[in-house]
């Protein structure tokens, strides 16, 4: 067995080359990662940072369900139900539901948000806060409050937008 002078001289010393493989391959893995960035106060309102219990991931029926952080740019058409004969039961942020009054349920959308809703079919919308989740049948986007949709002229299901008020002092 042949040895180099640099492994009989120092015996528990790893040969020159091993030890540039080593810092060259430290020295690229520095420079893959990016260090953290703090996340910006100014454009993200308070309440869509917090790590409040129905801004986390859930489970219903089996999938989970995981809420944006943000709704900033949310516009999506689907499908709106109504729902009414929940009167007096608590939204998942803990307020108690009123059929009458003006909000909604959405899967992940985070609370509260303002959103417009307008009926594809006749044009009216009406701007009503998100303050519960749901709904979870198959295809259907919001579940809007008895009040809501009789303002939109909704009898059962109908297609609708959904668009984030960014500006949530315009809302009605």
């Amino acid at each position: 067995m042949s040895h180099s002078v640099a492994q009989r001289a120092y015996p528990n010393k790893l040969p020159y080359r091993h030890v540039w493989m080593v810092l060259v391959v430290g020295l690229m893995g520095g420079c893959a990662s990016n260090p953290p960035v703090a996340p910006s106060t100014e454009s993200t309102p308070q309440y869509y940072r917090n790590k409040a219990a129905y801004n986390r991931p859930y489970k219903v029926k089996g999938k989970i369900y995981y809420p944006l952080t943000s709704p900033v740019g949310y516009r999506e058409r689907g499908v709106a139900s109504w729902y009414g004969s929940e009167s007096g039961n608590r939204t998942a942020m803990g307020f108690r539901f009123n059929p009458q009054g003006l909000s909604a349920a959405h899967k992940t959308l985070p609370l509260p948000t303002k959103v417009r809703v307008t009926n594809l079919r006749n044009g009216r919308y009406i701007d009503v806060m998100v303050n519960d989740r749901g709904p979870f049948k198959k295809g259907r986007l919001i579940d809007l409050s008895q009040g809501a949709a009789k303002r939109l002229g909704i009898r059962g299901l109908a297609e609708v937008e959904v668009e984030y008020l960014e500006d949530q002092s315009s809302a009605e």
